[in-house]
């Protein structure tokens, strides 16, 4: 029973975002969508599952809630910070820097969702991955102090990331 399950949903959560998702970009609720979405969350995994051969073997789910939740307020109060860098600083001012990142996080799930993390927080950019997997190279608009940047992202988010993904 459960080898026919995983079969047919090799990725049960993704298949709830996708269809989720459908159903959000659709502007409408109807059963129709809602059965149109879920056929695409079952069928999207089922093409991609063999692009997907390990899984992380631990994943907190629900330590992931609080996590989006400080990551969303990140990204409100960093679009406002940038904003008024943008408006006030001006450009012979600004302090842009490029910062290595050491990384203890080692599933490439958790390190993707860390690179995705800081670029999505205005100001900040994952610019590249070491080949190796133990560093992150980022780059940032404006900062006085990189080492506080990167103790920041350090704590703020790889914590919460071992956390989750341990």
């Amino acid at each position: 029973m459960m080898r026919a399950y995983r079969r047919l949903l090799p990725h049960p959560l993704l298949t709830v975002v996708l269809t989720v998702v459908w159903i959000l970009l659709q502007n409408k609720i109807t059963a129709g969508m809602a059965v149109f979405g879920l056929i695409l969350g079952i069928l999207i995994p089922l093409a991609t599952s063999v692009w997907w051969p390990d899984r992380p073997g631990h994943f907190r789910l629900r330590r992931m809630i609080p996590y989006t939740l400080i990551v969303l307020w990140d990204i409100l109060v960093a679009n406002v910070q940038v904003a008024w860098i943008v408006l006030t600083v001006p450009n012979s001012r600004l302090k842009p820097a490029w910062i290595v990142i050491p990384l203890e996080l080692k599933e490439p799930e958790a390190i993707t969702i860390l690179a995705g993390t800081i670029t999505l927080t205005p100001g900040t950019v994952s610019a590249d991955l070491s080949d190796e997997g133990h560093s992150l190279l980022v780059h940032v608009l404006h900062t006085d102090d990189p080492d506080a940047v990167r103790a920041d992202i350090k704590t703020r988010y790889e914590r919460r990331l071992l956390e989750i993904f341990s």
